[in-house]
């Protein structure tokens, strides 16, 4: 298993470590609970080193961009950050992944950590712009820092005014290392991530300044199964569980960061077909009032019919109710339909809602 250059620090604080994506992560470090409540009411930090990034430059980088991503790389500019999706001609989803416009002819695309190299495979295999493609991800740690208090903490650790709008960053020194400084993150909070390269000494001396900065703020350490929690509350999709090869953008509600209207990309016409003669199935938010706990693989019904399938499922730690993603077949996407979880052959009655399922 890979290691991120915080490993020793996660096993110090005495996390809990499973393999995923073939690294071995913090699960979570005292209860998943706690450190979604953490993230929801002053700040924790993630180290998310495992994801992936590529690196595109040359002339044509911003028509390579365009042509292998769904969204309008034209709304980009240096400083600005797009959220997209890389499609295969059939419309199937290869993955999904942030585009950073870093400067004129250079971009940064952030892939998720499963499909590094599926994803690099797959620029490779579709470069008919001649760009230089370069994965970078083992050189780059990333950590998230992310909560109603995130700008307090790192604000400690910069000498100009921490001013970013959502979806854009700036190159920045942190704790006196350079990173690139972004508002993003998947939580639905207010949060940035902290793209930086140096060893385990640089990645340690970072956490620790993070660490101390934020402890009049309680800050906290937060693993993967609560980053699962706080993305699910917020309706973000997971690649592997809620969207993959099988779906389209247009039947898991990601037509949003699919833009017909500009050129040629791959998909395009798949996806353009699927939007006019409408989808037989559809990505809904489902919340139910009984007790149970919905999980990825999980059957919806209807009048003892299948309907659909959960993609992703928990109980909220804020709402404290059962909440669940799942496709179901398009004539009970409408708002407000009942349905059924199928959990362990008894029907749970859900109702169909919109997202997020918390407001922030």
């Amino acid at each position: 298993m890979k290691q991120t250059k915080f490993n020793r620090i996660h096993k110090k604080l005495g996390a809990k470590m499973v393999e995923f994506a073939g690294y071995e992560m913090p699960i979570q470090y005292t209860s998943i609970i706690a450190e979604h409540k953490a993230v929801r009411n002053s700040v924790g930090v993630f180290d998310v080193s495992h994801m992936g990034e590529i690196f595109i430059k040359g002339d044509k980088a911003f028509d390579f961009v365009q042509y292998i991503t769904t969204n309008d790389a034209s709304r980009l500019y240096p400083g600005r950050v797009q959220y997209s999706a890389m499609c295969y001609p059939d419309g199937g989803i290869v993955d999904d992944l942030l585009v950073y416009n870093l400067a004129e002819n250079e971009y940064m695309l952030v892939v998720n950590a499963a499909n590094i190299e599926k994803d690099y495979q797959w620029m490779i295999d579709n470069n008919k712009f001649g760009v230089e493609i370069e994965n970078l991800s083992d050189e780059y740690s990333l950590l998230a820092v992310q909560g109603p208090n995130s700008k307090n903490v790192l604000q400690k650790l910069m000498d100009k005014e921490l001013d970013l709008e959502y979806y854009h960053f700036r190159k920045d020194k942190v704790a006196g290392v350079d990173m690139i400084v972004s508002r993003t993150g998947y939580t639905g909070e207010l949060g940035y991530e902290l793209y930086f390269t140096g060893d385990e000494s640089v990645a340690e001396h970072v956490w620790n300044k993070i660490f101390e900065a934020g402890e009049e703020f309680n800050i906290q350490p937060v693993g993967l199964a609560a980053r699962d929690t706080l993305r699910l509350e917020m309706g973000y999709c997971l690649y592997g569980n809620d969207i993959d090869k099988t779906t389209n953008p247009i039947e898991a509600g990601l037509g949003w960061i699919t833009k017909l209207g500009k050129g040629d990309f791959i998909g395009k016409e798949a996806i353009k077909k699927a939007k006019e003669e409408g989808v037989k199935r559809k990505l809904v938010a489902m919340i139910s009032e009984e007790k149970t706990f919905p999980r990825h693989g999980y059957d919806i019904t209807l009048n003892g019919n299948k309907i659909g399938t959960i993609t992703s499922g928990t109980v909220s730690p804020v709402l404290n109710k059962p909440i669940a993603l799942g496709y179901v077949d398009a004539r009970y996407k409408d708002i407000g339909t009942t349905v059924n979880f199928s959990v362990r052959g008894k029907e749970v009655p859900a109702e169909v809602v919109k997202l997020p399922f918390i407001q922030n």
